[in-house]
């Protein structure tokens, strides 16, 4: 008994647990994920891709729809879908965008003439005209008068014109902020999509691998009562049982905790438990340098074209604070009739006039210049955020580059890990059937074969979640 001491401590110390073969005269086989859709080899012989093709990610069906109410299935392009059309931070960066377009309309609204219809009744005695004290105007005569008042902008030597050319930039900005939303949203959708398949996939084999240790418990238990086993044998099998046990409620934990994550990212408070399924096509390759993923998200990134649309609106709005300082040319016009007034002072009963006006601004505190220094500083600000950014997404862009490598040649040793875990498995079983080996050799056979089955499925699901955030570093996420 003392031999074995070595090897109880750490089987019983962990957490994963497996099954023995099962024949109608051995142990049973232990559970073996049968999922596997895209072995290594597939990856291996994908013809070299140009960079745009290995960004792209798989193409969703013309007529998929999200799943309706009942289904229980659903994709990862469905996720997508359902995300971008249900997360309330879509509906937000749209709003946010319209509200933009209407301010550039607030704008060019300064070009425009403004007209505006008066009417005007004055009861005042007939000297009022000639009283004393103040200047008096023809307001003050007794009458009743309707006319219309036209104020039209000539020109201002580009301080509108440049505050609109801001204002349109911003709105353009505005678009790009709402697609990299849209971006971030798709992205969120896969990670917790990924990361609910994956939970579910670890269940399958966490609920296979009860039933096969139930099933080897069941027959050493008979074998022990038949003195063909010992109560070691025995005591190792349940231990296995029970272990299995916990891998399975802490598989079930880990899954509804996915699933949540899932279904807020899909926009909804419901509790719904989708049966998820996978692409049937293997996933893209990695691009075969970090450079060419750079080149492409300079190009693409949404958020870059917005930083950078954000400094040329702040260029312009320089441009307009500094425009202040120049004069203002504006033409007046007004018409209209006064058919109730004292004939005294009037021939006829209508009045018009037009005329131009200049405004040339001489001094108010330097308020102009400060408005345009301020202006000008804040624009060479966004100049310098635009230089963090492009530094950043470079930086996101090999770090997500190097872990969708790591994880791609994770996909190929795993799958290696496992077929070697099998082999050796079989080779433990028969070994143990022939009375050659404890079941201290069994158990360690079993326990490397689901650990290396729980590290294959999350080796691949790892993989497309790393593509899934490389295709979005480079901007090509849908």
């Amino acid at each position: 008994m003392r031999k074995f001491i070595p090897f109880v401590t750490p089987l019983l110390l962990c957490p994963l647990v497996m099954g023995a073969q099962q024949t109608s005269t051995s142990l049973p086989d232990a559970p073996r994920f049968q999922a596997q859709l895209h072995p290594p080899s597939v990856l291996a012989q994908q013809p070299s891709l140009t960079m745009q093709q290995s960004m792209q990610p798989p193409a969703s069906p013309a007529n998929a729809q999200p799943p309706a109410p009942g289904d229980g299935t659903l994709t990862r392009q469905q996720a997508e879908m359902l995300a971008l059309k249900n997360n309330p931070r879509i509906t937000v960066a749209a709003l946010l965008a319209l509200a933009q377009k209407q301010a550039v309309r607030v704008t060019r609204s300064a070009e425009m003439p403004t007209l505006n219809g008066e009417i005007t009744g004055v009861d005042a005695e007939e000297g009022s005209r000639e009283s004393t004290g103040s200047l008096n105007a023809s307001r003050l005569l007794y009458h009743v008068g309707a006319g219309i008042e036209l104020d039209q902008l000539i020109t201002d030597f580009g301080h509108t014109r440049n505050l609109v050319a801001s204002s349109n930039f911003k709105a353009k900005a505005f678009d790009q902020q709402s697609e990299a939303t849209r971006e971030e949203i798709a992205l969120t959708a896969d990670v917790a999509f990924y990361n609910a398949l994956e939970a579910q996939a670890t269940l399958q084999v966490a609920k296979s691998t009860v039933k096969a240790r139930q099933d080897v418990a069941d027959q050493v238990d008979a074998l022990t009562l038949s003195k063909l086993k010992s109560t070691l044998d025995q005591s190792f099998a349940q231990v296995n049982l029970s272990q299995a046990k916990l891998l399975e409620l802490n598989s079930q934990n880990q899954y509804d905790a996915a699933m949540a994550e899932l279904n807020e990212v899909l926009g909804t408070t419901d509790d719904t438990q989708y049966h998820l399924i996978d692409d049937i096509s293997a996933p893209q390759p990695v691009a075969p340098t970090a450079e060419g993923v750079i080149a492409l998200a300079m190009q693409q990134r949404p958020d870059l074209l917005a930083l950078k649309l954000t400094h040329d609106a702040d260029v312009h709005f320089a441009r307009a604070e500094r425009d202040q300082l120049l004069p203002t040319v504006s033409g007046l016009g007004i018409v209209g009739a006064s058919p109730v007034g004292s004939s005294r002072y009037f021939t006829q009963n209508w009045y018009g006039a037009a005329g131009v006006n200049v405004g040339i601004p001489i001094f108010n505190g330097f308020k102009f210049h400060a408005q345009a220094s301020e202006a000008n500083l804040i624009a060479k600000a966004a100049d310098e955020q635009s230089r963090a950014l492009v530094d950043r997404i470079v930086r996101d862009v090999r770090t997500a580059w190097l872990r969708s490598v790591t994880a791609q040649q994770r996909v190929s040793v795993t799958a290696e890990l496992l077929k070697e875990a099998n082999t050796a498995l079989d080779l433990a079983d028969t070994r143990y059937q022939l009375g050659l080996s404890s079941i201290v050799e069994l158990s360690q056979a079993q326990l490397q074969q689901t650990q290396a089955e729980i590290e294959n499925v999350n080796a691949r699901f790892q993989y497309e979640a790393d593509l899934a955030a490389l295709r979005f570093q480079s901007g090509s996420q849908p």
